[in-house]
């Protein structure tokens, strides 16, 4: 019983320090939000597709030219791959990934009625589509709150001490546990654009960082 007190209190003192850490970022990054462009669910969904190991940056110069092309679900279903592949080329693993644009569009077009679902089960089995894929979808075109866990935000929570996993639904869910389900999303893009500005992964700016009392800094050579 003791054991389960001060299992409790350690992690209400996480959840306070990580509210601390919340209000802060909010503070410093008033704008924050996800990064890809996008208008509607759909496009939402081929940009996070066309992100992976791919900057935000480069999916955002590349996907005004595929959604003037192929602007639905059921054009870009149509689209030759090789049409497709030339366009995504610019993103990287662009055979792959033009695959799971087509495939993904077809899906919509045939199972949703080209509508992105709004269901993370359903989401997951689109090709292309992992749970941080359909967070991110969830979270940012549909206000469904979800905690996506990219490489910046699994950084930034294993230095700051709220998880030891490398694996990212672990982290999800720990986070879960930590953050009212309110702010998950808003929690992932602030982390995300704070892991993009200060803490970075070769050179974090700890004496810069708004939120280094808070901080371990796990990781982080001194």
């Amino acid at each position: 019983m003791a054991q389960a007190r001060v299992s409790f209190k350690k992690q209400d003192a996480e959840r306070r320090r990580l509210e601390e850490i919340f209000k802060i970022l909010k503070r410093e990054y008033p704008d924050a939000k996800c990064s890809l462009d996008f208008e509607n669910p759909f496009q939402l969904l081929i940009a996070t597709i066309l992100s992976a190991q791919c900057t935000d940056e480069r999916v955002n110069k590349t996907t005004p030219a595929l959604f003037k092309k192929y602007p639905t679900p059921a054009a870009m279903a149509k689209a030759p791959l090789k049409d497709i592949e030339k366009l995504v080329q610019s993103t990287g693993f662009y055979k792959n990934k033009a695959k799971s644009v087509v495939e993904t569009s077809k899906a919509l077009t045939e199972k949703y009625a080209e509508v992105v679902p709004k269901n993370l089960d359903q989401l997951v089995e689109l090709r292309g589509v992992g749970r941080k894929t359909a967070n991110v979808i969830l979270g940012n075109a549909y206000g469904i709150p979800g905690f996506p866990v990219d490489t910046h935000v699994g950084r930034l929570v294993r230095r700051m001490g709220f998880s030891k996993s490398e694996d990212p639904v672990k982290i999800e869910f720990e986070i879960h546990d930590l953050a009212p389900q309110e702010n998950w999303t808003l929690l992932s893009n602030l982390l995300i654009w704070h892991g993009r500005k200060i803490c970075s992964a070769r050179k974090p700016l700890c004496e810069e960082c708004p939120v280094a009392r808070f901080c371990p800094k796990i990781g982080i050579l001194k």
